[in-house]
């Protein structure tokens, strides 16, 4: 435990000064910190990333005009007095997901009546058994001690209120999508296709994971035996990790499975034909939105929060059938009308999701709220 020295005493300054903490560089919520800081940045607030140098070499906070600090993902005293002393001197501290928050509660002590405490819940655990009922009680700790929660999701915010939190608030995070490379760096869409081995056959996308309910599930390689079978059989690339487990079974099968390691999301979605989002997922589901916007017929598992995300805009089945994504998946190769409505649909969808500016423009106020200096008395 850390010790429970005085706060600082300093109030609320111009610029504004807020740390943001990050636990383990997840995609979503490292992609979502990079947008709010370079917004952040951009109205005069001073921004300090606190993430592991990982996160950093990928996401390039630096690059916002932030400042970042490589703090492990650990929660060990070590960690947690170094963020603690970056956190000395902030208005405002923002963490981002459990692990990071879990550090914040800790490195804040009793500088949490000075210093407001924002905690973004970007998702949920998925662990099992004891670990998941550990993490459960950490979560509520958590919820309890943070000035305000935001959930990306009413039902996210609803969990929170439920968990105790004292102030919870939907704020949608909008994903952020990466700037198109120039002409002379991109692939044409042919080639992808060939690179890949997806001539003269559909090529489906998906997104892969080490947690085994991350990405591609069972559920997806069941799904590829029925596609298998087809003529021309359509070929499935993962982009992304995949435990080796999963990549025994597609060899044991023969599935129509290719995997693609880190090649470029983007370039494959707009060689794709279908994406796919066969399982659980963070919250907002950034690889759904991320199709969407490609304008990509999407078939994702009815999870989470993906149904109020994509409305019309996809083919949503029901989560763990792996007869009815192969299905799903074989009726929508086979209707290009249906396939152009979705693509049309997606448009629609996405004009309706939350740009990164208002994004910005929602966290910031609620900033502003909290470091208002109160009445005198």
């Amino acid at each position: 435990m850390t010790s429970q020295s005085s706060p600082p005493p300093h109030g609320p300054s111009f610029p504004l000064r807020t740390v943001q903490v990050l636990g383990g560089g997840h995609a979503g919520s490292s992609a979502h910190v990079r947008s709010l800081a370079a917004g952040l940045v951009a109205r005069g607030v001073k921004v300090t990333v606190c993430a592991p140098v990982e996160a950093e070499r990928t996401h390039d906070f630096s690059g916002t005009g932030a400042h970042h600090v490589h703090v492990p993902r650990s929660g060990d005293p070590v960690s947690v007095a170094a963020l603690r002393a970056l956190c000395a001197d902030a208005d405002l501290v923002h963490a981002h997901g459990l692990h990071a928050s879990i550090r914040s509660v800790l490195a804040l002590g009793g500088w949490r009546e000075r210093i407001p405490l924002v905690v973004t819940r970007h998702g949920r655990s998925r662990a099992e058994g004891p670990r998941a009922r550990l993490l459960r009680g950490l979560e509520h700790g958590v919820l309890r001690a943070a000035t305000v929660v935001l959930g990306t999701t009413s039902e996210s915010v609803e969990e929170a209120r439920a968990g105790g939190a004292r102030d919870a608030r939907l704020s949608a995070v909008a994903q952020p999508w990466p700037e198109n490379r120039s002409s002379s760096g991109s692939r044409p869409r042919p080639k992808v296709r060939a690179d890949v081995g997806a001539v003269g056959r559909p090529l489906l996308v998906t997104v892969g994971g080490t947690d085994r309910h991350d990405g591609c599930r069972d559920v997806l390689l069941d799904a590829a035996l029925a596609w298998r079978d087809l003529t021309p059989p359509p070929l499935v690339v993962l982009a992304g990790p995949l435990p080796e487990q999963s990549r025994g079974r597609v060899v044991d099968d023969s599935l129509p499975v290719a995997f693609v390691g880190d090649e470029d999301l983007s370039e494959l979605l707009a060689a794709a034909d279908l994406a796919l989002l066969p399982g659980p997922g963070e919250d907002r589901a950034g690889f759904a939105q991320r199709a969407l916007r490609a304008r990509v017929p999407l078939v994702a598992a009815d999870v989470g929060a993906v149904r109020d995300l994509v409305g019309d805009a996809a083919e949503v089945v029901p989560r763990d059938d792996a007869v009815a994504l192969a299905r799903a998946v074989v009726e929508l190769l086979d209707d290009p009308a249906r396939r152009e409505a979705l693509r049309e649909a997606a448009a629609r969808r996405v004009a309706t999701w939350p740009t990164e500016e208002e994004t910005v423009t929602r966290v910031l106020s609620v900033y502003d709220e909290l470091t208002r200096p109160g009445p005198l008395l």
